[in-house]
C-alpha cells in the first residue's frame, strides 16, 4: 500500500511540474499588434540547445500574394519564400526566458534583437532596437 501511495504521489508531482514548465516549442499564431488580425503560424523548435522559429503558414487576403518572397530582406533571405523561412534565430534559454537571439520582420526586412517567454499560456515575444521595443502576444496552436 505504501508503494502505491508513493507511486501516486510521484505521478502527481510529475503532472504538476509538467504543467508549470511549459515549453516554447510548437506552433504559435502571430497576431498583428496594430490590426489584431492573425498574420502567420510560426513553428518554434530547438536545435543544438537553441530555439529557432520558421513560418509555416501565412494568413493573407485573397487579393494578396499567397506565397510571397522577402524582397525587403538584406541578408541571405533576400528574395526567398517567406513560407518556410526561419525568422527567429539563436535564442538561448535563461531560466524561463529565451534571449540573445534575433527575429526578422519579413514585411520590412528589419532584424531585431529578441527575447520571449511564456505568460498565461501565451508566448510573449519582444523585439528590440537599442532602447526601443515592441511586445507581441502569440497564441499556441493545438
Amino acid at each position: 500500500m505504501k508503494s502505491l501511495r508513493n507511486y501516486l504521489l510521484l505521478l502527481c508531482v510529475l503532472f504538476i511540474s509538467n504543467s508549470y514548465a511549459q515549453s516554447v516549442t510548437g506552433k504559435w499564431k502571430t497576431i498583428d499588434d496594430e490590426t489584431g488580425k492573425p498574420k502567420s503560424i510560426v513553428e518554434i523548435y530547438i536545435k543544438d540547445g537553441k530555439a529557432y522559429g520558421k513560418i509555416i503558414k501565412l494568413f493573407k487576403e485573397p487579393s494578396e500574394d499567397q506565397d510571397p518572397i522577402c524582397d525587403e530582406c538584406t541578408d541571405y533571405r533576400k528574395d526567398k519564400k517567406i513560407i518556410g523561412m526561419t525568422i527567429i534565430t539563436d535564442m538561448v534559454q535563461d531560466g524561463d526566458e529565451w534571449e540573445d537571439g534575433e527575429i526578422l520582420d519579413p514585411n520590412n526586412g528589419k532584424i531585431y534583437d529578441c527575447s520571449f517567454w511564456i505568460e498565461n499560456n501565451n508566448l510573449m515575444l519582444r523585439g528590440y532596437i537599442a532602447f526601443f521595443y515592441r511586445t507581441q502576444t502569440w497564441i499556441r496552436v493545438e
